[in-house]
């Protein structure tokens, strides 16, 4: 009976990886197809010189489908206590307008918390109401889905609206454009035109409470991690051209065009989008950026690949890792994940995935999925990781608020600012390990596939060992399980290959 079971399941496993293969190959095969008749082949690596990895030329990993702009200012904000009271603060000296954009927003938000000095709390409807009576204030929301399956629902985004429209000079429109299951989903915040914040961070509480700090102490009902820039110069005239091309097509109000402001630094910035075809009359042929971005980035790894995501659902980057585990360019080569361990959509496409590159791995050491826990030493729970962040050799660096799934990179419209600044990226990869593993920047200036190996995995497993040992957890990393079937960690893909075109 015992060698039945067994070779019933072995039989079972084979059954699932051929399915497993075959909807990722009809997935990359409708995804071509997409991009080929778009005139987006290159993205895949099927044209010219995508294939190498390293862009337009031999020393940088930008998009060819996007301007690279010089003499800007990036800095990077690491969670929303540091985030959001910078966002208010910039709202509240605006002298020209406010544009903001996003998947959902929460009048009652409160975007600042310190009770000192500052004058208190800052609530989100009350700021903009401020603010609306002496310059332009706009918001652009996502409408919800068409049926009231997943939140927020067509009829809360309008309660919405009508609450910060209500007694005030804000303009609040709903975007109903785009795909069934699908939304708009980038984070803007642009101010006067001379300064936007771009990245993963929602001005709402629905699903999590965006406002926690590195420590990550224990609540309720999570803790959430989450990451944005603030942006100086002239790239700020591509996130504000982006937000003037939706605005004028929902609101039916032309906006002047942008006006490029001047250099405020030195480092070079690139603005990726995705925007799905014929979703707006400005990008008929759709904008996929973001897609290009990432799998040249990946693909031109040559130590290390860094990611920070929501999701891991794209067999296009899987692809593309699972083939640096197999075929590593140098002997220390490593890929570090820094995941959910409950995603609130997709949970076993992820952990799939993660199977996936694991076997790829096969045991070599190169590969580590870790996640994170707040704990006191008598409460654990989760904190959520919503940034959407990817540091490859610090050489390369990318925020926004794209997931690594078919949603971001097809079919929902996202923003992403990049950067091949490497001292930008180093210091942005030391600020989030030193958060993640809790020790001084200093201790962690060293080799970072030793880091790797050294500490994350160390720490990591050592809290694996005390959790199956009953004991309290004493650090907030953990490795990431990964058992699924393979034909589990498609749900999300086939679910999007069904309308996304």
């Amino acid at each position: 009976m015992v060698g039945r079971n067994v070779d019933k399941g072995t039989w079972f496993d084979r059954v699932d990886d051929r399915v497993g293969d075959g909807l990722e190959w009809l997935m990359r095969r409708h995804h071509a197809r997409r991009l080929r008749r778009l005139g987006w082949d290159d993205v895949l690596g099927e044209t010219g010189d995508a294939e190498d990895g390293t862009g337009p030329d031999s020393d940088t990993w930008w998009s060819v489908h996007a301007e690279v702009r010089t003499g800007n200012r990036l800095e990077v904000l690491v969670d929303g206590s540091c985030a959001l009271p910078a966002m208010a603060a910039a709202i509240r000296g605006a002298r020209e307008f406010v544009h903001v954009a996003g998947w959902h927003a929460s009048p009652d938000f409160i975007m600042h918390r310190d009770e000192g000095q500052d004058g208190g709390e800052v609530v989100l409807r009350d700021l903009l109401a401020e603010v609306a009576e002496r310059v332009p204030v706009r918001l652009l929301l996502w409408a919800g889905p068409p049926l009231p399956v997943f939140q927020p629902t067509r009829s809360q985004v309008t309660a919405v609206r009508d609450e910060f429209m209500r007694d005030s000079q804000v303009q609040c429109f709903l975007d109903g454009r785009g795909r069934t299951m699908h939304c708009h989903h980038e984070k803007l915040v642009i101010v006067d035109g001379t300064v936007a914040f771009v990245g993963g961070i929602d001005l709402t509480a629905l699903q999590g409470d965006r406002y926690d700090a590195p420590d990550h102490p224990p609540t309720e009902p999570l803790g959430w991690h989450d990451a944005a820039v603030r942006l100086s110069g002239p790239a700020v005239a591509d996130v504000a051209r982006h937000f003037n091309q939706r605005w004028s097509e929902v609101a039916g109000e032309r906006l002047a065009p942008p006006v490029v402001p001047a250099a405020a630094g030195d480092t070079q910035v690139q603005v990726v989008r995705t925007v799905p075809e014929r979703t707006y009359g400005f990008s008929s042929r759709g904008d996929f950026s973001i897609l290009d971005a990432y799998l040249r980035s990946v693909r031109g790894a040559q130590r290390f690949i860094y990611l920070e995501n929501q999701f891991l659902w794209s067999p296009e980057v899987v692809d593309i890792l699972a083939d640096k585990l197999e075929n590593p360019p140098c002997e220390d080569f490593r890929i570090l994940l820094l995941l959910p361990s409950r995603p609130n959509d997709g949970k076993e496409t992820t952990r799939g995935q993660l199977g996936r590159l694991v076997e790829a791995d096969a045991g070599g050491q190169r590969l580590l999925a870790t996640t994170l826990t707040a704990h006191d030493g008598v409460r654990d729970a989760q904190v959520y990781v919503h940034a959407k962040v990817g540091i490859v050799d610090d050489r390369w660096l990318t925020i926004g608020s794209a997931n690594l799934n078919e949603h971001s990179l097809f079919n929902d419209t996202e923003m992403n600012v990049l950067t091949c600044d490497a001292e930008l990226a180093r210091t942005t990869r030391l600020q989030l390990w030193s958060e993640h593993i809790q020790r001084p920047v200093e201790e962690l200036d060293k080799d970072p596939c030793a880091v790797i190996d050294e500490v994350w995995r160390s720490m990591a497993g050592e809290q694996d060992r005390r959790v199956r040992e009953g004991l309290p957890r004493t650090h907030r990393l953990s490795t990431l399980s990964h058992m699924s079937r393979r034909t589990d960690r498609l749900e999300g893909p086939l679910r999007g290959l069904l309308v996304d075109g």
